[in-house]
């Protein structure tokens, strides 16, 4: 290895290191930082923009924050709160099903920020440990990521696997069954995780100084649920229709639209399948669910969605551009080993998750170094599910959410940072769902 190269490493890491210090929307800005020295100093040549998955993503997000504009977010989140209040002893069971669903169906993880309080709240007045629930609800939810036809990790590896003639279907047989399984798993961790609430210090300590309510004088709370129109269960049958035909179209490729082009049959490719359905869903959401287009631009998921492109955006055009110089270095040196032995590469994608906090910019910047070590297609879908590496550093907006509404003080960061309520949920989950994943992708790709 050349001096020119550990010079041009050393500013990838440093690029990516500036954007996990940054967070949100600096991820992104961090990794174009990076692509202007690698080429304005270093003088590489620049990758093409990952302008296909950032496509997707917008398309995506753009479907998704119009259903929550028109009312449809609030309608899942009347259902799952109404379940969690009705068994609240079962909340470390049912409330990482309802962050899981909620996940796999809107593709982001955002859309279950509202529950994490809901979750908090009926634990703490059932008595039950709220790290629990938390850690669970929190993986089951990123797990999720991974198996919804409309996130932009699952955009991001279509994208990739279309020159291979893998599906949509093909991903979502192994992921979907990986991830409930993989969520399971992680529920059983963590079901007796730390001692009973009542005997818990923290907490001790806060009742004694009067922050909360004793145990006993605790009672679950009734559900009062969030007003919602007759629109927005409109809006919700209108996405689940659509979320159908992306499935559909991505799984049945002799479906979408054909053309012949010298002499020979060339269908729509997934990605601009699932861009016109989702743009074209958000215009039907508007009319017929009479969405404020102005209120679209201003909600949660839109915003995170965007952070996302941004994400996207500046890394992995670093990373292309990057990998794209020295990439007979990485085969000569890194191609036999994983392919021998590809679970090798799942840890570089855990990590790469864990760096970049996206599953999508995970995917889009690592995967095509997957397909350039000469990976199968089955094998990369097999350990796809490891760039849900998001939990093992705990500085996430969601992680930092979910620790903020636990007033009992079980959901925390441990006094070495890693040693956090999270730790155990996600590397259970993450394990088990890459093994189930990497099994099923052997039998059905």
């Amino acid at each position: 290895m050349d001096t020119l190269f550990l010079l041009e490493t050393g500013v990838v890491l440093l690029a990516i290191f500036l954007g996990a210090k940054l967070a949100g929307i600096g991820l992104g800005m961090a990794g174009g930082f990076g692509l202007f020295i690698l080429t304005f100093v270093f003088g590489l040549k620049p990758a093409a923009p990952p302008i296909d998955v950032m496509l997707i993503i917008t398309a995506v997000v753009s479907a998704a924050a119009t259903l929550q504009a028109a009312g449809g977010l609030d309608v899942l989140v009347n259902w799952s709160e109404k379940l969690l209040r009705s068994h609240p002893d079962r909340i470390t069971i049912l409330a990482p099903i309802t962050t899981y669903l909620s996940t796999l169906f809107c593709g982001t993880g955002y859309v279950s920020l509202c529950l994490y309080p809901v979750i908090a709240e009926v634990a703490t007045e059932a008595g039950v440990r709220p790290e629990r629930p938390m850690a669970s609800s929190l993986i089951a939810n990123q797990l999720a990521i991974v198996a919804s036809p409309l996130s932009a990790a699952v955009a991001a590896m279509c994208a990739i696997m279309v020159p291979f003639g893998i599906s949509l279907g093909q991903i979502l047989i192994v992921t979907i069954p990986a991830t409930i399984v993989g969520s399971i798993a992680c529920i059983i961790s963590v079901y007796k995780m730390g001692v009973e609430l009542a005997d818990d210090p923290i907490f001790k300590e806060k009742v004694a100084r009067g922050e909360i309510e004793p145990l006993q004088n605790k009672k679950v709370g009734e559900f009062v649920p969030r007003p919602v129109t007759k629109e927005a269960y409109r809006s919700l049958i209108i996405f689940s229709i659509v979320l159908v035909l992306v499935v559909v179209f991505g799984t049945f490729r002799e479906l979408s639209p054909s053309w012949t082009v010298d002499g020979k049959t060339v269908m729509m490719s997934i990605p601009s399948m699932l861009e016109i359905l989702m743009l074209a869903s958000g215009v039907v959401l508007v009319l017929a669910c009479k969405v404020n287009v102005s209120d679209i631009i201003r909600n949660s998921v839109f915003q995170s969605g965007m952070m996302g492109v941004t994400s996207v955006f500046g890394i992995a055009w670093m990373m292309d551009t990057y990998f794209n110089a020295h990439i007979t270095i990485f085969t000569d040196s890194l191609a036999s080993l994983v392919q021998t032995y590809p679970f090798l590469f799942a840890i570089v994608l855990f990590l790469a998750g864990a760096a970049f906090f996206s599953h999508g910019a995970a995917t889009r910047a690592m995967m095509p170094l997957g397909v350039a070590l000469g990976l199968a297609p089955a094998s990369l879908i097999g350990v796809f599910p490891a760039v849900g590496g998001y939990f093992l550093i705990p500085v996430s907006g969601l992680m930092v959410a979910c620790i903020a509404f636990d007033r009992t003080g079980t959901t925390k960061i441990g006094k070495y940072i890693l040693n956090h309520s999270f730790m155990r949920a996600g590397l259970v989950g993450t394990l088990v769902t890459v093994m189930c994943s990497y099994t099923l992708a052997m039998v059905f790709i």
